[in-house]
């Protein structure tokens, strides 16, 4: 049962960064138009931030169910819960302004670095 659990996990994983990838592409694609106070929330980025939240969500659910089965050590709570309030912010931000003709440099902005703090804080902590 170990192998289907880690290739559960690995598929996810694999789903979470297509997410990030949708979330950060879409945002890089309209760094210009930021720049000029013209910056929309493109359809990527919305299906993006939903995508990152939910295979988080069931990346968690499986590494518990390992760590329960003694397969895989416990996880680190603090970080997912640091995690998921982030990407949680993320997706509001995203949901808030979606259907703005444009989006405040601020908030534009906002998106982007706590996109590259979720990447971070999954690499360094």
């Amino acid at each position: 049962m170990q192998p289907t659990a880690e290739f559960i996990l690995h598929s996810l994983l694999v789903l979470h960064f297509i997410g990030l990838a949708s979330l950060l592409g879409g945002f890089l694609t309209q760094l210009k138009a930021m720049g000029k106070g013209l910056a929309t929330i493109v359809p990527a980025m919305v299906h993006g931030a939903w995508t990152m939240l939910i295979t988080g969500i069931l990346m968690v659910g499986v590494r518990e169910w390992m760590a329960m089965m003694a397969w895989d050590e416990e996880l680190n709570h603090m970080k997912i819960g640091v995690k998921t309030l982030v990407v949680l912010a993320v997706l509001i931000l995203v949901l808030v302004n979606k259907k703005k003709q444009t989006v405040s440099a601020k908030a534009f902005g906002a998106i982007g670095l706590l996109t590259i703090l979720n990447v971070v804080l999954a690499v360094f902590w």
